[in-house]
């Protein structure tokens, strides 16, 4: 298993075996991709960008990995909530990896926004991870 795939199993672990982010989306909340006809709220994995961060002595990888929190009728509080509570569950965590060493992860960013012509709103959440 690469780093990068061991990175996100793991948050996906993470992510759902916390009962209160389950209780806010539900116990199917965490999906790979957003439905065709999405059952919301939701976390979504979005993007991931994978980069060399190699020492002369040691190897290692830089991730870039896009959180996506969907919300409907209850609009951009509701996703900013969840955001919230992903947040403390994953920034600066010390989270075990399959065949890699987590040395950092930390959110760098986010941003909100109304999806055009639908009723959904989203908050995209950008998390920076250093393996080993």
């Amino acid at each position: 298993m690469t780093a990068a795939n061991a990175l996100l199993a793991t948050i996906h672990q993470r992510l759902a075996g916390d009962a209160v982010l389950a209780g806010m989306i539900g116990p199917d909340g965490i999906r790979d991709r957003l439905l065709r006809r999405p059952k919301l709220p939701c976390v979504a994995f979005g993007e991931m960008e994978t980069r060399d961060y190699s020492t002369s002595s040691e190897g290692g990888e830089e991730h870039f990995l896009t959180l996506e929190i969907w919300s409907g009728g209850e609009g951009r509080r509701e996703a900013q909530e969840i955001a919230g509570l992903v947040r403390g569950l994953l920034h600066d965590a010390a989270l075990t990896l399959d065949g890699a060493v987590l040395v950092s992860l930390l959110q760098v960013s986010m941003r909100t926004r109304r999806e055009p012509k639908t009723r959904f709103h989203l908050a995209e959440m950008r998390f920076r991870a250093v393996t080993e």
